[in-house]
């Protein structure tokens, strides 16, 4: 186990110094979950400086929606990450993209700012009574076009197991459904607005925002892999590939996924992205600092498939 783990960190060393030895150029789109828009902008900004001849373009929207624009819209795209990789196994994978690699992971919490009504009084074990408060007002994704959305739901269902309160789990969806938004990131909006005191999201968007937020149970945060079978009992059903289509999305730890697009107009400068994007030195630490950790190196079900340069960040 130490010599493969060794030869792994090895193999990661040979990769960040041989960051910009063959240099790459041209226009490179990443479509990228909302949740990541922060790091990957900073990543972006460190790449370039490596590789100045590089034009990223990045579109922001719920991975959901990012893969649609593949599969649907036919838009052009080199790499997409997924704030759920099982987003890119499920919409994108086999036909528009042969692998997926795991790389960090997140936890849902309630975010809420120091003028939200009963800020000084929300706590672990009382936060769902708040939320239902009819002089409360929260927001949270669609879960048919974000993961943060169905995770939202499974969260709110997890909770109704945890705190014993049957009921529970269908009068906090019924409430304030007209706070609903595409993506988590444009819940930010309606929450520095005041139009709601509460949203649920993720820490790392928290973090990175500078907003106060309330850490949920263990049992009921996604973030554990010691409640797998727990998480899995939760279960939101969402919008499939076709219309009328229905695709169960069943819950589980957190964590995002990273693929180049098999038809990637520029392979050159997306497997270069990609290498900076997962090293640790590089991408990851950047991640960290915004408050999503590294899953690297993770089974993949696909190693055989990841080009050579990819396969140190994943195991077979």
């Amino acid at each position: 186990m130490k010599k493969v783990i060794f030869t792994l960190i090895l193999g990661v060393i040979a990769l960040c110094s041989g960051f910009g030895q063959q240099p790459v150029s041209g226009d490179l789109v990443i479509f990228h979950a909302g949740s990541l828009s922060v790091p990957m902008k900073e990543i972006a900004a460190a790449f370039k400086k490596i590789n100045p001849e590089v034009n990223i373009l990045m579109e922001s929207a719920g991975s959901v929606e990012c893969a649609r624009k593949i599969t649907d819209l036919n838009k052009p795209c080199d790499i997409m990450a997924s704030s759920d990789y099982k987003v890119i196994d499920n919409i994108l994978i086999p036909k528009f993209a042969g692998w997926n690699i795991k790389f960090v992971s997140n936890e849902m919490c309630i975010v809420y700012t120091e003028k939200s009504r009963y800020a000084s009084q929300i706590n672990a074990k009382n936060w769902y009574e708040i939320l239902l408060k009819k002089d409360v007002a929260y927001g949270r994704a669609d879960p048919n076009a974000d993961p943060c959305g169905y995770r939202s739901l499974m969260t709110i269902q997890l909770a109704e197991k945890h705190y014993r309160k049957p009921g529970l789990a269908g009068l906090l969806t019924a409430k304030d459904q007209n706070y609903m938004r595409p993506k988590e990131v444009d819940l930010l909006a309606v929450l520095e607005s005041q139009s709601v005191d509460y949203i649920f999201l993720y820490k790392s968007v928290a973090i990175q925002h500078n907003l106060k937020y309330l850490v949920l149970p263990s049992e009921v945060n996604l973030k554990d892999p010691k409640f797998t079978d727990l998480y899995n009992s939760a279960m939101v059903s969402i919008n499939g590939k076709e219309p009328g289509q229905k695709v169960t999305m069943k819950g589980e730890p957190m964590i995002y996924g990273v693929t180049m697009i098999s038809a990637a107009q520029n392979k050159p400068a997306a497997l270069a992205f990609m290498q900076f994007l997962l090293s640790k030195e590089q991408g990851i630490k950047i991640l960290e600092n915004n408050g999503q950790p590294s899953v690297i190196p993770q089974p993949n079900p696909n190693f055989d498939k990841l080009p050579v340069s990819l396969k140190p960040f994943a195991t077979k």
